[in-house]
């Protein structure tokens, strides 16, 4: 077995070996897999390898992230992240998945990472280990990575031919202009430092007009946001990742924030439901929302988990 840096030259090869081992749950594009583990300037490349059998063939691969952009969002460069570890089923239990794990694992403590993730990494795939990949969380267990809190995904699918937009008294809600720009980016800088404020930067660098954000507004200042995605959207958003899997077109919807100062009025229901009218607009009736502890709010419109994940962490 040979092991490889990590190359976009074996883009088809890895992707085939993704779909042949989890594209039924999660069916991979080569857009996606580009766009998230070779586009993402936080690869760490030093960290990522590809096992190679002797018949040059792809038979697993690990993909590890440091953060490494210039853009200072308050994430830690001594975080690191592994976004997938996966090798063919026909060469499991030979060692090959543990020496692409010290390697990943090595690199990234050498490079000055103390606490790794599996998964939550920017431009993720998972926000954890998949509840239905019991092996896979036991795998990683036994070499010293410690279960923390349960993440979902839910869906519905709105039979309903029309949605009104919702209004409430004091507040009024409106999809983002791109003029607005610099005023949202400023509230996200303040409200949500880290992700959410990296994720929304990098939204206006790909080309974002402003189409995927709902903003609440009172006194004409924004006091919140609803991130909405679709076939349209300037990147593949999290939430509309798997959408093969739906017979339709996939709306996504979140994230969501409320300044604090503005918390506890029903602010945050309310924006969800102008998410999902304003989607509704665009003809489309599957929406989903990732990565959430936040099952019983979401339950409130109609939202049901369709996939479970165990978030892990190792120190270093």
């Amino acid at each position: 077995m040979e092991y490889r840096g990590w190359s976009i030259d074996r883009l088809e090869e890895l992707l085939g070996l993704w779909n042949q081992e989890i594209g039924h749950d999660f069916p991979m594009s080569a857009e996606l897999f580009k766009q998230n583990s070779f586009d993402d300037c936080n690869v760490f490349t030093e960290g990522s390898h590809i096992a190679i059998n002797q018949e040059n063939q792809v038979v697993g691969f690990v993909v590890a992230k440091r953060w490494q952009d210039e853009i200072d969002v308050g994430i830690s460069k001594e975080m690191g992240w592994i976004q997938v570890l996966l090798v063919d089923r026909h060469y499991r239990n030979q060692g090959i998945g543990k020496k692409l794990l010290q390697h990943a694992e090595s690199s990234l403590k050498e490079s000055g990472v103390n606490h790794i993730w599996l998964g939550k990494d920017t431009w993720h795939y998972f926000p954890g280990v998949p509840f239905q990949y019991e092996d896979v969380a036991n795998w990683f267990e036994k070499r010293g990575y410690e279960k923390g809190t349960q993440e979902y995904d839910l869906d519905c699918h709105f039979e309903e031919d029309e949605i009104g937009s919702p209004s409430l008294d004091g507040v009024e809600h409106s999809l983002l202009k791109l003029e607005e720009k610099d005023e949202f980016l400023s509230f996200m800088h303040r409200c949500f430092p880290g992700r959410w404020e990296y994720e929304a930067i990098q939204y206006f660098q790909k080309g974002g007009q402003g189409r995927e954000f709902v903003v609440l507004k009172r006194n004409n200042q924004i006091i919140g946001f609803c991130r909405i995605n679709d076939s349209k959207s300037p990147v593949i958003a999290q939430n509309v990742y798997w959408s093969a899997l739906y017979q339709q077109e996939l709306g996504g919807i979140g994230p969501l924030g409320i300044d604090l100062n503005e918390r506890k009025h029903g602010y945050g229901l309310f924006i969800v439901e102008a998410a999902v009218s304003y989607l509704h607009k665009r003809h489309i009736r599957s929406m989903l929302i990732d990565w959430t502890g936040l099952v019983t709010f979401y339950n409130k419109l109609g939202f049901e988990v369709c996939k479970s994940y165990n978030s892990y962490f190792k120190k270093i």
